[in-house]
């Protein structure tokens, strides 16, 4: 196994400025920051999946409001995740991290086989992530506890449709400890 880690959406501008820690986004955001340093000290490359939108983009003609304008800090990753110089950041204009973008070419530049996947909204653009990395060729994980939605029960919904479907193994929910055993395993 050949891994790299994609962190969706966890943006400086998706999170309150004071955090309580209460709300299922917030809950993750240390254990994906200690997450994220065990990955680099092991040596698995970090993506970090960026929504960068237009003012007029079409993404605003529903019910979403304008969000992570490109060009601002609101689509940076969120600095409690301690970013490194040695991540990648990815701008992203749709739910997915390889649609219209150069994901695909640069995980296989990088020579990677399997992509681990936590961040934000579990239902939305974790799962569309997820869903594009394996129609482009990539065993993937679901990270259950480095994922969030707004409701904990709309998270566990959709990773249960996902834990022992038909595509399993080359789709898995697993949580992080067990990918860390698995990718130490499998160098």
């Amino acid at each position: 196994m050949k891994p790299a880690i994609i962190i969706v959406d966890m943006l400086e501008g998706g999170y309150d400025k004071e955090r309580t820690g209460t709300k299922e986004e917030e809950k993750i955001v240390p254990l994906v920051r200690d997450f994220l340093k065990t990955c680099r000290r092991i040596g698995i490359p970090v993506i970090f999946a960026c929504d960068s939108f237009l003012k007029e983009d079409f993404i605003f003609r529903g019910r979403m409001k304008p969000c992570s304008l490109r060009g601002t800090k609101d689509t940076q990753p969120l600095s409690d995740l301690e970013p490194q110089p040695t991540d990648t950041i990815l701008e992203k204009r749709r739910f997915s991290a390889f649609f219209k973008t150069d994901l695909d070419q640069t995980l296989r530049t990088m020579q990677i086989d399997t992509v681990a996947i936590g961040g934000v909204n579990t239902h939305f653009c974790v799962l569309a992530t997820a869903l594009d990395a394996v129609c482009n060729d990539f065993n993937t994980i679901m990270l259950e506890d480095l994922s969030a939605a707004y409701k904990k029960e709309i998270h566990e919904s959709f990773l249960d449709a996902y834990r022992n479907s038909a595509i399993y193994p080359i789709l898995r929910v697993m949580r992080s400890s067990e990918f860390l055993e698995e990718a130490r395993k499998n160098p």
